[in-house]
């Protein structure tokens, strides 16, 4: 079976490449804007919004994997986040069918529930909060109406919660990488559950769908459990890296004032900051999520969470 992944030369496909190159797949090209660093000899460049050169590039293609996304909480303009996400699916499915292609897993997002939710499993209803997860939402409605005209495809969705792992310069790497420098200090409470996924295993998860080609429509969170509270994310990063962590909490309010006022900030001096009001409402939301039915698939998750948590800070902040 060859593999395309599209938009693999980020932190989710160097790994899922390392992945299933170690678990015997070496039949993989890679299609990204930007070259891969560590995977060149496998990749090109390519561009979800150019169908004809996509097109040619998927020539002899089994499955196709779909990580490329506009996903930063920063993106302007905010319309980027269609053009690449709903109107990538529509050239890459359209790329797809004129390559007699009917194998597609696509990497959505809990962003499509919103925030502070009850645990929501796949059957509930789609309420994004933010022009990311409205647009990872319409590009799998794109797939819902595409299955009811191709219903002998195989599509899979993986509906992922924050990855962190090594390699990874997110919104978790920024978090640990404050503990680490001594500058973190609490927004909030820290009550609030924070659904999370070890990079090892949501590329494990991802390649374990990539063997099931029965045809169907299937929908999948994924999430690695038992859930961290924001206080115990804290706690034990502060355990694995030997650092005291601050006991004062700063208002949730207070912490949104000054989300803003970087905000404006970065509006005045055209620079994408780290901290921002979007960020500091995820980082005290309430972000858990039910994965039963990922977890009852048959895939074992081959890392804990506090494994997988462990790795990452000692190969990013142990010296």
């Amino acid at each position: 079976m060859k593999i395309t992944i599209i938009g693999g030369s980020g932190f989710v496909g160097t790994h899922l490449i390392t992945h299933l190159y170690e678990n015997g797949i070496s039949d993989v090209l890679n299609i990204d804007k930007a070259p891969s660093v560590k995977y060149g000899d496998i990749s090109e460049i390519g561009d979800v919004l150019d169908v004809a050169a996509l097109t040619q590039q998927l020539q002899d293609t089994d499955l196709v994997i779909l990580l490329a996304a506009e996903h930063r909480d920063d993106v302007t303009p905010v319309s980027q986040y269609y053009t690449v996400n709903v109107q990538g699916m529509r050239n890459t499915l359209a790329a797809m069918e004129a390559n007699g292609v009917k194998n597609i897993l696509f990497t959505s997002s809990v962003a499509v529930y919103g925030l502070d939710k009850d645990n929501p499993d796949e059957s509930f209803a789609a309420e994004p909060f933010n022009h990311y997860g409205r647009s990872k939402w319409e590009a799998e409605q794109v797939l819902q109406d595409w299955y009811h005209g191709h219903q002998d495809w195989t599509i899979h969705i993986i509906r992922p919660t924050v990855i962190f792992g090594e390699g990874n310069r997110g919104n978790v790497f920024n978090l640990l990488q404050q503990i680490a420098q001594g500058k973190f200090m609490m927004i909030g409470k820290g009550n609030n559950q924070k659904s999370m996924s070890y990079i090892g295993n949501i590329v494990a998860f991802i390649s374990f769908l990539a063997g099931q080609t029965q045809s169907g429509y299937r929908v999948f969170n994924y999430v690695d459990k038992p859930d961290f509270s924001t206080n115990d994310l804290v706690a034990l990063t502060g355990k694995i890296l030997n650092k005291k962590i601050p006991t004062t909490h700063i208002p949730y309010w207070l912490g949104m004032l000054g989300g803003y006022g970087f905000d404006v900030l970065a509006k005045v001096s055209g620079k994408k900051l780290s901290i921002s009001s979007v960020r500091v409402k995820k980082f005290c939301a309430v972000t858990q999520y039910d994965s039963t039915k990922a977890m009852a698939s048959g895939f074992v998750p081959p890392y804990t969470l506090e494994e997988g948590l462990k790795r990452m800070l000692e190969q990013e902040f142990v010296k």
